[in-house]
């Protein structure tokens, strides 16, 4: 499996606990569940996507509590420009058609988009070193 294939596979993953996280957090929340099934499934999707693309993606090695501090923050900071490409793709399409199969498709777009662009930092700023 080619790394691009891998990274593909687990956005699909990322975003599956994400979707599954906000249809959770829907059905335990009786009063304005949108914001927070949002928040919640992005926080979730955040945890598996780190720990696979640090693994299986960038290959990289546990060095100091520092050094992975910064790789996390960093990864974080990314994710931000993810997710605000995600929730405004998300928000727009539930604005829009106000279904779930709209918002989810949104989403789903959004990811894909801000996925391919993360990679290329991620690549080039978090896991320098393990993908050189």
């Amino acid at each position: 499996m080619t790394i691009a294939s891998r990274y593909v596979f687990f956005a699909v993953i990322s975003t599956l606990v994400n979707f599954g996280t906000q249809e959770l957090t829907i059905g335990l929340t009786p009063v304005a569940p949108l914001a927070l099934s949002i928040f919640a499934g992005t926080l979730a999707g955040f945890a598996v996507k780190y720990v696979l693309d640090k693994r299986w993606i960038f290959y990289d090695g546990y060095t100091t509590h520092a050094g992975e501090a910064r790789k996390v923050a960093l990864y974080g900071v990314f994710s931000i420009f993810t997710t605000l490409v995600f929730w405004g793709f998300e928000i727009t399409f539930w604005t829009v058609w106000q279904t779930d199969i709209a918002k989810y498709t949104g989403g789903a777009i959004g990811l894909a988009l801000g996925y391919m662009a993360k990679f290329t930092l991620d690549r080039r700023f978090v896991f320098a070193t393990a993908a050189a």
